[in-house]
């Protein structure tokens, strides 16, 4: 990998790397300023093959310091500035990092190892240096290790090495689902300590292709957003599909005014059939790629171009092939393969799959395992495999609940829901009882403009939308109270924040 984008540099120096709103960088930029990094980091002392932590937001210095700490023989861990100060601690005890680099000010006090601060790391990149990639991240080597936001208790950090990495980006260059072309233009939106951010810079450096980042704050505020989005000359839109719903609450996010955009790349969530329908009424020459994968399993296993015949269907989308390296089984509960067309356990094996988590065995053991002599990994999504080879998603095994005696998966009530003609987009979510039993089922929903005026009182709006779907939903699955919204929350990675709404529900 490193040795493909430092040879940009010699093909290509001049071309533009990085881009923030039209901050420029290039590839020559890039090899002279990690080359600075590695030399110093070289300098430090640091133990072979240390983890490194970067905090950092969208800037050209993420990347850069990414690619000084491959050249120097260190993984990187990125963590985003805006994680809260708790998860900056966590971090730093599970993963006791080696050093810290700075890119932005840290918000914590950090005395225990070495910290770069953006200052120094300023200072450091003025240095002409002529570095030897002799001691560089290889094959089995970590190459980055990402924090996952966990359910419950704390973080784990996934980590991915550079046979890992290869196995996703080569796969991402030769797959007909992405299409990517030389030099692409990608949007650089979904943080680095997502590994989503690895679907859009792995193939686009590889490629030797320009980044176009969005910055938090352009991100937080719409009125920056949709002044700044047209003006990006991105060719690929690389997002969860929530963010692609917020972009289209401006009228100007179509083809007549972002007539570049010919690839949307959707993963860290499901994708539904209005989102990508709304998508192709928008953009109706753009590929709508629809993928799928664990961060353990690095970044993505299948995927696939969502075709109008799929849409028509108005059903649950496909979420894609499994990759050729990468063999993909529907599994019961006592590890038996099961058919072609069963529901069961998504589970992943070959190059790809992750180690496991960084200082944490005990997580490990319970989540990876070896199967026909490669490593594999629950993914805990239940799904089924078509007679086509097709994956379907069938929701996550721990988001059922047990409501009146019925077992519901609330990611299935938030499918139907979203089926309305009546709904933009919705979630279901539990209210619990002092026993932490669900007490009650509820919606939040964000309804098709002028709705709510058009019905006068939200009670008339609610039952219409229920009558609507008196065909697609049981009785006992359909929320007894819907919540109207103009917006549902997203976190930092730009998924619903299904946390913030049970949080708020139930008072905690």
């Amino acid at each position: 990998m490193i040795q493909t984008i430092d040879n940009y540099a010699m093909t290509q120096g001049d071309r533009v790397v990085y881009d923030v709103l039209g901050e420029q960088h290039t590839y020559a930029d890039l090899k002279h300023d990690s080359d600075a990094l590695a030399a110093y980091i070289d300098t430090l002392g640091l133990a072979d093959k240390a983890p490194v932590m970067v905090f950092t937001g969208q800037d050209y210095e993420a990347i850069m310091t990414f690619v000084g700490l491959t050249k120097s023989g260190h993984a990187y861990i990125p963590v985003d500035i805006n994680s809260a100060e708790e998860r900056l601690t966590s971090i730093l005890e599970i993963a006791q990092p080696a050093a810290v680099i700075a890119v932005d000010p840290l918000p914590i006090e950090i005395d225990a190892v070495p910290v770069i601060t953006p200052e120094k790391l300023a200072e450091v990149v003025q240095n002409d240096v002529t570095y030897n990639l002799d001691h560089m991240v290889t094959d089995d080597d970590n190459y980055y290790i990402i924090f996952t936001s966990g359910t419950t208790g704390k973080p784990k950090g996934v980590q991915i090495s550079h046979k890992n990495l290869l196995s996703f980006t080569n796969w991402m260059l030769s797959a007909e689902a992405f299409d990517i072309s030389q030099q692409p233009q990608m949007l650089a939106q979904p943080p680095y300590s997502f590994d989503l951010s690895v679907m859009y810079w792995a193939p686009t450096l590889a490629m030797g292709g320009t980044l176009y980042a969005l910055p938090r704050h352009v991100v937080e505020s719409f009125k920056e957003l949709f002044k700044v989005l047209p003006e990006l000359p991105i060719e690929v839109w690389t997002s969860t599909p929530s963010f692609a719903d917020m972009a289209m609450l401006s009228d100007e996010f179509d083809a007549e005014h972002m007539p570049n955009i010919k690839y949307f790349y959707f993963d860290g969530e499901e994708l539904t059939v209005g989102t990508a329908q709304k998508l192709r009424e928008r953009f109706p020459d753009a590929r709508i790629v629809n993928a799928y994968g664990p961060t353990e399993a690095t970044v993505a296993l299948s995927a696939v171009a969502i075709t109008d015949e799929m849409l028509e269907k108005a059903e649950r989308l496909p979420i894609g092939y499994p990759k050729p390296d990468s063999p993909t089984y529907i599994m019961d509960v006592d590890g038996t393969v099961l058919p072609h067309g069963e529901q069961g356990e998504i589970i992943v094996a070959g190059p790809a799959v992750s180690k496991g988590y960084l200082n944490n065995p005990e997580k490990t053991e319970e989540a990876f395992f070896e199967f026909d002599g490669q490593p594999a990994y629950h993914t805990g999504d239940v799904g089924s495999m078509d007679d086509d080879n097709l994956l379907h998603y069938g929701g996550r095994m721990d988001f059922q609940i047990k409501f009146n005696g019925y077992r519901i998966e609330l990611e299935e009530v938030s499918h139907v829901l979203n089926l309305s003609d009546m709904v933009e987009s919705a979630v279901a979510v539990p209210r619990y009882n002092d026993q932490h039993k669900v007490q009650q089922l509820l919606a939040y929903v964000v309804p098709k403009p002028g709705l709510l005026e058009q019905y006068e009182k939200p009670l008339k709006l609610t039952q219409a939308i229920k009558e609507s779907l008196s065909d697609e939903m049981m009785p006992y699955m359909m929320p007894s109270r819907f919540i109207y919204r103009e917006l549902l929350p997203l976190t930092p990675n730009g998924k619903v924040d299904i946390k913030a709404l049970i949080a708020e529900v139930n008072g905690s």
